[in-house]
C-alpha cells in the first residue's frame, strides 16, 4: 500500500522555542510505520525543526518559496535557502497566499517547476470557493488549478508531488469540514486526471477543518491518500490524536477493501 501522508502546517504559529517543544514530543512518539508524517513550520523555525526532529520519522517542509535561486525579492526565500535548513517538502498554493498575496496559477507553477529542479517535494495546495461548490463546479475548479499546476511538465518528474485539496469554505476558524462523499467525489477527479498521465504515485490530500473526531472517517474515505491538518495539529498532543484516529480510518478501510 503506498504511504498515507498526514502533515500540518502551523502557519504564523510557533515560536523556535516552541517548535523544539512541539517536535521533541513528536519524535518521541511511535508513529504509524504506514504513514508519512510531516511538519511545516514557520521559516524562522526551520534550522531548530531540523535539529529537532533528528533521525525520527517525520518530513520537514517550509510555508512557501520563490522560483528564483537568488535575486532582488524582499522578504521572499529561495530553494537554496530550503535545502540549507534541511527541508524536504515545500507547500505552494495555499489558498492563503492566492488571496493575500495575490498568487496566480502562473506563480503556483514556476514554484512547481523550481521546487522539482532543486528536488524538494512540491505539496501543491488546490481548491474551491463557496460559490463554485453551490454551482457544483468543485471537481472542475480543482482539476484546472492542477493542470495550471502541473502545466508543460513533464510527467516523470512529477512522481514525487503531494496534492493537498483544501476547500476554501472548509478551512480557518469558521470553516465546515467536507462531506466524506463530497470528498471522495473530488478526489476521483484528481485521481482519474493523475492516473491518466501515469501519475498513480501521487498522493491527494484532504485538508480543510479536519480534527481528531473526523480524521477517521476522512481517512477511510477512497481515494484520500492523507490528510492536511491546521489548527487541530497545532500542539504535538493534538496532532497525535488526529493521527492515531486517522489510523483507525485506515484500518477499517483495509479490512473494507479485503471483504
Amino acid at each position: 500500500m503506498t504511504s498515507f501522508w498526514i502533515g500540518t502546517s502551523w502557519k504564523m504559529n510557533n515560536t523556535i522555542a516552541e517548535t523544539r517543544s512541539y517536535l521533541t514530543e513528536l519524535a518521541a512518539a511511535p508513529l504509524p510505520d504506514a504513514m508519512s508524517v510531516f511538519v511545516v513550520p514557520s521559516f524562522t523555525a526551520l534550522p531548530a525543526a531540523r535539529e529537532t526532529i533528528g533521525d525520527a520519522p517525520v518530513h520537514l517542509g517550509a510555508q512557501n518559496m520563490h522560483w528564483d535561486e537568488k535575486g532582488a525579492h524582499t522578504g521572499e526565500i529561495s530553494p537554496l535557502m530550503l535545502l540549507e535548513c534541511g527541508v524536504e517538502i515545500v507547500e505552494l498554493g495555499h489558498s492563503e497566499r492566492r488571496t493575500d498575496q495575490a498568487e496566480s496559477d502562473a506563480d503556483v507553477n514556476a514554484k512547481v517547476r523550481s521546487a522539482i529542479a532543486h528536488d524538494l517535494r512540491p505539496l501543491v495546495c488546490v481548491g474551491d470557493h463557496e460559490e463554485e461548490l453551490a454551482a457544483g463546479a468543485s471537481a472542475e475548479t480543482v482539476i484546472r488549478q492542477v493542470k495550471l499546476a502541473f502545466s508543460g511538465i513533464d510527467t516523470s518528474q512529477l512522481s514525487r508531488s503531494l496534492i493537498a485539496y483544501e476547500p476554501v469554505w472548509a478551512i480557518g476558524e469558521s470553516g465546515r469540514v467536507a462531506s466524506p462523499e463530497h470528498v471522495e467525489a473530488v478526489h476521483r477527479a484528481v485521481r482519474d486526471l493523475l492516473d491518466t498521465h501515469g501519475l498513480a504515485s501521487v498522493p491527494v490530500l484532504y485538508g480543510g477543518s479536519v480534527n481528531a473526531g473526523n480524521a477517521g472517517a476522512l481517512a477511510a474515505t477512497k481515494g484520500v491518500g492523507g490528510l492536511f491538518v491546521g489548527r487541530s495539529a497545532w500542539t504535538a498532543g493534538g496532532f497525535l490524536e488526529v493521527i492515531a484516529a486517522a489510523e483507525k480510518g485506515l484500518g477499517a478501510r483495509s479490512a473494507a477493501a479485503s471483504v
